[in-house]
């Protein structure tokens, strides 16, 4: 049971099997009930099972997030989206580094059964094996930024929106972001008409951070009445501020992709190459301030209701 957002970080820690996914989806279910807010769940591709929260076709906005859990790495899945060459430099040493693994495996069992055509086999196996333990190895049990954070933050803005506003947001729990952008795609394909138009905001690792930052697609950044919209959300709090990526470099892989006019909004930290994400997908992910949860509730409830913030 969840008798408030937070108790995710606690109650549902780790969200990766089907039965830890089930008993998740059931709590929040019932939490939305209480709420007043209809729910469903509904089946994607490859066994994903977004939960939906409000009426999808409707809608003039959607506020997503995903609720799968990633698998444990030994590095962190290290990203710095305003700052393209720290970027690519570190994508291409992960791949290096798979590589280096898989041709050292693969020397071993050649040198071992003296065939190097069976080493040559070994390491192309490797590389595949190292991939799907990446996507599907055992769950990393510390995700309080990825994506706990974005749960949780969804889930007070729905706590927190007014009955009166409720019928211009749809809350979608995204399954399977984690192995490839699944279950967005999924609703993407199932609500094609209704997301040609909807602006998607999507909660991903947005508790580890005091710089909140807005990045819209390609097609959105070409609608200057959608784009200037999310200006209503940008401010300074102290030490943190939410702003608006929209000039330079400007990557957030995640679950807006896959719709038009997509916003990936994340909490970063600033060094030497910029603003980083880090810490994900390892066990130092731990870290889910409340400050950066009642920011962007205050943030985008603003933005849905073009007026006062109501908490």
């Amino acid at each position: 049971m969840l008798a408030k957002p937070m108790d995710v970080l606690t109650a549902f820690p780790v969200r990766k099997s089907k039965r830890q996914k089930q008993a998740f989806r059931d709590a929040v279910q019932s939490y939305a009930a209480s709420l007043g807010y209809e729910s469903r769940v509904e089946a994607g591709s490859l066994g994903s099972r977004n939960l939906v929260l409000g009426d999808p076709e409707g809608a003039e906005y959607l506020l997503t997030a995903h609720y799968d859990t990633c698998a444990r790495l030994p590095f962190p899945n290290f990203i710095t989206p305003c700052n393209f060459w720290p970027f690519l430099g570190y994508q291409m040493l992960i791949a290096a580094l798979i590589l280096f693994a898989a041709f050292a495996f693969g020397l071993l069992v050649g040198l071992a059964a003296g065939d190097p055509g069976i080493g040559s086999i070994a390491g192309y196996l490797c590389v595949w094996v190292l991939i799907v333990l990446m996507i599907a190895g055992p769950a990393n049990q510390h995700n309080a930024n990825d994506n706990t954070s974005g749960v949780v933050t969804l889930l007070e803005i729905a706590r927190a929106l007014p009955e009166k506003q409720r019928g211009k947001v749809c809350f979608v729990l995204f399954d399977l972001e984690e192995a490839g952008l699944i279950g967005s795609a999924s609703y993407r394909k199932a609500h094609k008409k209704a997301t040609d138009n909807q602006l998607v905001l999507n909660l991903d690792c947005v508790g580890d951070g005091d710089h909140i930052r807005l990045f819209p697609t390609k097609k959105l950044k070409k609608d200057r009445k959608k784009l200037t919209s999310l200006y209503k959300a940008c401010g300074y709090f102290g030490k943190k501020n939410v702003l608006v990526q929209e000039k330079g470099f400007c990557v957030y892989p995640s679950d807006q992709t896959n719709f038009p006019y997509g916003v990936g909004i994340c909490a970063l930290n600033k060094g030497k190459a910029g603003l980083f994400l880090g810490r994900i997908h390892t066990k130092n992910d731990t870290i889910l301030e409340q400050t950066n949860v009642n920011i962007l509730r205050a943030a985008l409830i603003t933005l849905i209701t073009c007026g006062a913030v109501h908490v």
